[in-house]
């Protein structure tokens, strides 16, 4: 039966109608769960990098239309099964649905994972929302004993190694440290910069990604934080650059002042939006004309470049703070600081379009085009395939790939019980407590 059959009537009974809503909820469970299988290995193998989307996440928001919100907890979900097999196999078979796996995995540990899978299988999602809930209440009550203890050892430590990289060694409180990761997850979010093509392991990927994220905290703060830190010339970063080398490329002057060189499309990069002082040197390089600092992009056309683009313009990308104006023809190879010439540009695209050997263009209609380093465009849309995925033909793949499902698989055992949620509660805890 398809769609078009139900709504022009259906002469089953109730009863029939109810017994083919729960069993094909038993198969979109088992199936939901399969998809989770898939996100999981589509991420540790790092399918999503291609130097252009910052995390899974942002994958499943982009091919398959998920907000980014329930995508990470898409991603985090399907991560936390791997830990958990009991209540894996459970939502394999098609008895639990993602609303209750969703909740059980933001609690359930080894040690507690066959209290909770009871719960789970007799209760309703609301049960398990509940006992979550408390469970997390009486842990963290738990817990507040240990804050003393985490303030008297709070510590930081910081040197330079052998290179002139910046070690950082600490131990922080709770609250502190869960601020610091709140911060550094919205730092991430906002420009997530890592390396366009990196082949490095997911784990080094994100610890890469991380010590991106604290520049950003860093310089976000000396841009918008305590007042006496306001004058801007005293935490500002001067790149010096010869303007042949910046036109053209090839020798010349290109680095931090007082610091390293830096890779002239790196500084192309920065000058797209910058303040620009003119020195003018004579033979020996000493300076006899200093011309004033200007911004390349001026208030106005920058109010007007956000109202139109209204974040980056990289396809599929959902940032909205902390992007740059990018010339699409730098203004050092004579391209106009003018709006159709500039787009906003998330840190991350940003980087990808200088360093990372992506282009981006002005078709003649107006329209951006996007291409990857070796010119193929970069088209959201992947090959198509021609899938029949309704619930008949759902059935007949668990049909003959098992799990076996039924009418029963998928409802609730409650029936209408009154939850001790003091008793579950204290039982876990006791759980917990022995594993420890």
């Amino acid at each position: 039966m398809d769609g078009s059959t139900a709504l022009a009537g259906d002469a089953r009974t109730l009863e029939e109608l109810e017994a083919e809503i729960t069993e094909l909820a038993g198969h979109l469970n088992a199936a939901h769960y399969r998809w989770l299988c898939l996100i999981a290995e589509f991420d540790r193998r790092r399918g999503w990098v291609d130097g252009a989307l910052a995390s899974c996440a942002h994958w499943l928001n982009f091919k398959c239309g998920l907000d980014l919100g329930a995508a990470r907890e898409k991603v985090r979900v399907a991560h936390a099964l791997v830990s958990l097999p009991q209540i894996a196999t459970a939502m394999g078979r098609g008895q639990l649905s993602y609303s209750k796996v969703r909740a059980l995995t933001r609690v359930a540990k080894p040690a507690t994972e066959e209290y909770f899978l009871s719960i789970a299988l007799h209760g309703t999602a609301s049960h398990v929302e509940k006992l979550v809930r408390l469970y997390r209440r009486a842990d963290e009550a738990e817990a507040l004993s240990r804050e003393a203890r985490q303030q008297a050892h709070r510590r930081l430590h910081y040197w330079f190694d052998d290179d002139g990289s910046l070690v950082i060694k600490g131990r922080l409180p709770a609250t502190a440290g869960a601020l610091l990761i709140q911060a550094l997850e919205a730092a991430n979010e906002a420009a997530s910069e890592a390396a366009a093509g990196e082949a490095v392991l997911p784990e080094a990927s994100h610890a890469a990604r991380r010590a991106d994220a604290l520049g950003l905290i860093a310089e976000s703060f000396l841009q918008r934080g305590a007042p006496a830190l306001r004058t801007a010339d005293r935490f500002q970063v001067v790149v010096h650059v010869d303007a042949e080398t910046l036109r053209h490329g090839g020798p010349g002057r290109c680095e931090v002042e007082g610091a390293t060189a830096l890779p002239v499309e790196t500084v192309r990069r920065l000058a797209c939006d910058a303040s620009v002082v003119t020195v003018l040197e004579d033979e020996a390089g000493e300076p006899v004309a200093i011309g004033r600092k200007t911004r390349t992009i001026a208030p106005a056309l920058r109010r007007a470049l956000q109202a139109r683009d209204r974040g980056c313009r990289f396809p599929g990308c959902t940032h909205r703070r902390y992007v740059d104006a990018h010339h699409i023809h730098h203004w050092a190879h004579g391209g106009e600081t003018s709006l159709g010439n500039l787009v906003m540009l998330c840190r991350r695209h940003h980087r990808s379009l200088h360093e990372g050997g992506m282009l981006v263009e002005r078709a003649p209609d107006g329209e951006l085009q996007f291409r990857r380093p070796d010119g193929r465009p970069f088209d959201p849309l992947p090959a198509g395939r021609d899938v029949d995925f309704h619930g008949t033909e759902l059935a007949q793949r668990h049909a003959c790939n098992g799990p076996p499902i039924d009418g029963a698989t998928a409802v609730t055992r409650w029936r209408g019980e009154r939850m001790d949620y003091d008793l579950a509660v204290d039982v876990l805890l006791q759980q917990a407590e022995r594993r420890v």
